[in-house]
Order: structure tokens, then C-alpha cells, then sequence
């Protein structure tokens, strides 16, 4: 789960992963399209976002097309956002049901 922090701390990298989220199935020339970096760049991007598991590549004939993996992110947000936000909705809920109480 580092690599995958580590990769989702780079601007660069997180806009990859919304141009994949965009539009899925990107070769390298279609992701490198508009962007201010070198095709080099983007390449390092996109090894730093496989390592983690957030891109998975499949080729078809001579492309090699770039695919985003939404599981890690995913795995994220059950492992660290959702146990904060319990104790938030249980604190909502509690107060909820001691204004309903009061109000009764």
C-alpha cells in the first residue's frame, strides 16, 4: 500500500490516473497528448503507476494501451477512509437521537 501512496502523491501521476479515468484503454501518444511533460516523463509516470498497481497494460499488435486499476484506490478507501468516517456517522447519529430525545 506505500507504492501506492507513494505514486498518488505526484500531481503528474493523479493526472494521468483522471485522463485514464476519462477515457480507459490510452496508448502512450494519447496520453502524452496535451500534457507539459516529455514522452519520457510520462513513461517513468506510467512505471511508477504499474509498480503500484494502478495501471495494468495489455498490448494489441504493436500498441501497448494503458488501463486504470481502480482496486488499490479502492482498497484505500476501505482500509483507511471508511474507519474514520464510523466515528463520524456514529457521533451524527448519536446526536441525531439526543435532539430527537430533547425535542420529545
Amino acid at each position: 500500500m506505500d507504492e501506492v501512496f507513494k505514486a498518488l502523491a505526484d500531481a503528474s501521476r493523479r493526472s494521468l490516473l483522471d485522463r485514464l479515468h476519462a477515457s480507459n484503454g490510452q496508448t502512450l501518444n494519447e496520453l502524452c497528448e496535451g500534457l507539459a511533460m516529455t514522452r519520457q516523463a510520462v513513461t517513468k509516470h506510467l512505471a511508477i503507476l504499474e509498480a503500484a498497481s494502478l495501471v495494468t497494460t495489455f498490448r494489441q499488435g504493436r500498441e501497448k494501451l494503458h488501463y486504470l486499476n481502480p482496486v488499490p484506490i479502492h482498497q484505500i478507501g476501505e482500509r483507511w477512509i471508511r474507519k474514520f468516517e464510523r466515528g463520524r456517522l456514529t457521533a451524527l447519529s448519536e446526536l441525531k437521537r439526543r435532539l430527537e430525545k430533547r425535542d420529545a
